[in-house]
């Protein structure tokens, strides 16, 4: 089908950028149509504008005075939870119907892990693509989830400090608030817990991610087949993710009490070790970080045009 959804970016810093060049590079159902941003001098607007793309400087105000606004049906911001609240009401107001892909910690829709529960909310009118390290690690704690019983799920995210750009520091709290509820909501477990860490370590390293499952007793081999087919799942879209090592199993035959979950409990440690080396469409290879959440959120966008298509071909 020749036919694409229209698309515009809020936000023309590294993630934005880098989601519209994978999108003139790779998009087949999402045609990107409009940069949005508010630093007139920011390179992201600069590299639109040589693109073929239309920009404004001027926000979500500005978008909506852009001709292209007529025709565009999703809009993907990578900007600030902040932001995101007030953009998704903005654009609401001018058009009921748009679709908002979040890159933000706002969580307004429904959270979306698109090996986990990508097909799920594909007709949701906003989604919440969770953080960076939701991405990397709620996939090993469904995993484990699809085996046995999660009683706590603990992920720890190390990100290169050169990656983490004012969006990002500004938005730890929520990283860390939505992250742990996206644990439980996507991932399974009865409760969660997350760490993000900046490393100022030079050269710059690339993200690592280390994810604790504390579950019921289960056949250990079954877990790790689990984990491994959900990594090759990640990897369709993110072909930098991979096991750094093999799975590792601990039984702990103590019960130990979980704030939050009840009852002391015993059960099987799983602990599982993640690297994401990015695809340096425009970031370096290092920024895995802001690679998984730009794939993801092309991934989820992709399936959700690919059914308005069907919908418009069919009606």
């Amino acid at each position: 089908m020749s036919k694409k959804i229209k698309a515009a970016i809020i936000g023309s810093g590294n993630i934005g950028t880098d989601l519209m060049i994978k999108i003139l590079r790779h998009g087949q159902n999402i045609e990107v149509k409009a940069m949005v941003g508010i630093d007139p001098a920011s390179d992201g607007l600069a590299r639109a504008a040589r693109m073929g793309v239309a920009t404004t400087h001027e926000s979500v105000e500005g978008l909506a005075r852009l001709p292209e606004f007529a025709d565009i049906d999703i809009v993907f911001d990578a900007t600030s939870a902040g932001a995101h609240v007030r953009n998704d009401a903005f654009l609401r107001a001018k058009k009921p119907g748009i679709r908002m892909v979040d890159l933000t910690p706002a969580a307004i829709g429904p959270y979306c892990i698109p090996v986990v529960n990508g097909e799920d909310h594909l007709d949701a009118l906003n989604v919440n693509m969770v953080t960076c390290g939701g991405q990397a690690t709620i996939p090993m704690v469904a995993a484990v989830s699809r085996v046995a019983k999660v009683h706590y799920g603990e992920i720890i995210a190390s990100i290169s400090s050169k990656s983490a750009g004012p969006g990002t520091r500004a938005n730890i709290d929520e990283f860390t608030e939505t992250t742990s509820k996206a644990i439980e909501a996507v991932g399974g477990a009865a409760k969660g817990k997350a760490i993000i860490v900046l490393n100022p370590a030079e050269p710059p390293l690339i993200m690592r991610d280390t994810v604790y499952t504390l579950s019921d007793f289960a056949d250990e081999d079954a877990i790790a087949a689990s984990i491994e087919a959900t990594v090759k799942g990640v990897q369709a879209y993110v072909p930098g993710y991979r096991l750094k090592q093999k799975v590792q199993f601990d039984r702990i035959d103590k019960p130990v009490r979980i704030p939050g979950v009840g009852d002391a409990v015993t059960g099987l440690k799983t602990s599982v070790f993640l690297e994401v080396e990015g695809a340096a469409h425009y970031l370096p290879a290092y920024a895995g970080n802001l690679d998984i959440m730009t794939s993801a959120a092309l991934r989820t966008a992709e399936h959700m045009a690919g059914r308005m298509l069907a919908a418009l071909q069919a009606a």
